[in-house]
């Protein structure tokens, strides 16, 4: 994410390894990740925009991206939004915009928003010792049964 203007962010959304379909991409109320989607809460802004009859124009209602059959999917997004404004949150990536989640489907992502070193700056080392990042430590904790 990359706000370019006072009112506008840029989102660079690339996801692997996932199955093959239309995924959303939501902001969640939330930063709470410890039972995985499901504890993010609703999207972000959701309950005023439907109070306008706008729910598409919910400020966490990001957008689509279709992963190929190699498990790719890649698109770019705008949101009149300050990324002030979603520190803390969480963001979700599944093929249910709403919910509910199952904390045990391989294909819905979530992870916490938060501010980081400038692009290319940070390759998102786990460990120095063991050198795996963190797209390897997932995988090999999702092996072993966990998040």
């Amino acid at each position: 994410m990359v706000q370019v203007s006072s009112n506008m962010t840029i989102i660079d959304l690339t996801i692997r390894g996932l199955s093959p379909g239309t995924y959303y991409a939501t902001v969640r109320e939330s930063g709470d990740i410890s039972q995985g989607a499901e504890s993010t809460g609703g999207i972000w802004d959701l309950v005023r925009a439907k109070k306008e009859s706008r729910p598409e124009s919910a400020r966490g209602v990001f957008g689509t991206v279709t992963v190929n059959k190699s498990g790719i999917g890649s698109v770019f997004l705008d949101k009149p939004i300050q990324i002030w404004e979603m520190i803390g949150r969480s963001i979700v990536v599944s093929r249910k915009q709403e919910g509910p989640f199952s904390k045990d489907d391989p294909d819905t992502l979530v992870g916490v928003i938060a501010r980081s070193a400038g692009v290319w700056d940070n390759d998102k080392t786990v460990c120095s010792c063991s050198g795996k990042t963190v797209w390897e430590e997932r995988k090999e904790q999702v092996g072993k049964g966990m998040l």
